[in-house]
């Protein structure tokens, strides 16, 4: 079964380089972001692994916490994190689970049941665990993306989605196209026009089912 939008993440115990956890405890009250790849030592994921730590600063603001997932064992995550860190100047502070027996990979519907990692394996053999799940405090699915190994993620991306998922969490705001941090955004039409305007002061009514208020501070 595939893990859908708002469906309760699998809970599970694992190493990582940075010691053993049990996800749902490690995600705690905040947020958290999941980032997986299909091998170490891979160049695509090296550059995007940099990117990740450089916004370590960013994730802190939104009380995300950001962890990793490849298909290598703790040794292998420790010394790929020293190229990581040498070729992004900066500390690579978040955990790598070591997936190597996939039940991560396989929890999360990127590699089906029948999977395993065959001898002198390739990235290729694992390449559909490349995703981006962005998980709320509920423990909950809110978001994810799932790229083809020739094409870098894009974190800005990531971060203004979570932005937005932080932004209309428990509320009935939505975001437009293209949205960015500052902008007006969508009330639901959970609120008829009286509530919004009293829940949000001035709105611009575009279309009837199309409602714009200045962002929330």
């Amino acid at each position: 079964m595939a893990l859908r939008i708002n469906d309760l993440v699998p809970n599970f115990s694992a190493d990582t380089d940075q010691g053993a956890i049990t996800f749902h405890d490690w995600i705690g009250n905040g947020w958290a972001i999941l980032f997986s790849h299909p091998k170490d030592f891979t160049p695509v994921c090296t550059t995007e692994f940099g990117a990740v730590a450089h916004l370590a600063d960013e994730w802190a603001k939104r009380r995300t916490k950001v962890i990793g997932v490849s298909v290598d064992g703790v040794d292998a995550h420790k010394r790929w994190k020293g190229d990581i860190e040498g070729y992004a100047g900066t500390k690579a502070g978040f955990p790598i689970i070591a997936d190597e027996g996939l039940a991560v990979s396989k929890a999360f519907d990127m590699l089906p049941a029948e999977a395993y990692l065959p001898d002198g394996r390739t990235a290729a053999d694992t390449a559909t665990v490349r995703s981006v799940f962005i998980i709320g405090p509920d423990k909950k699915l809110k978001l994810s993306m799932t790229y083809p190994m020739s094409v870098g993620r894009n974190f800005a991306e990531v971060l203004r989605a979570l932005d937005a998922l932080q932004l209309t969490y428990n509320a009935p705001l939505a975001t437009p196209a293209n949205w960015m941090v500052g902008e007006d955004v969508i009330v639901a039409l959970a609120l008829n026009d009286d509530q919004a305007r009293e829940k949000y002061g001035k709105i611009d009514i575009k279309l009837p089912y199309l409602r714009t208020t200045a962002m929330p501070k």
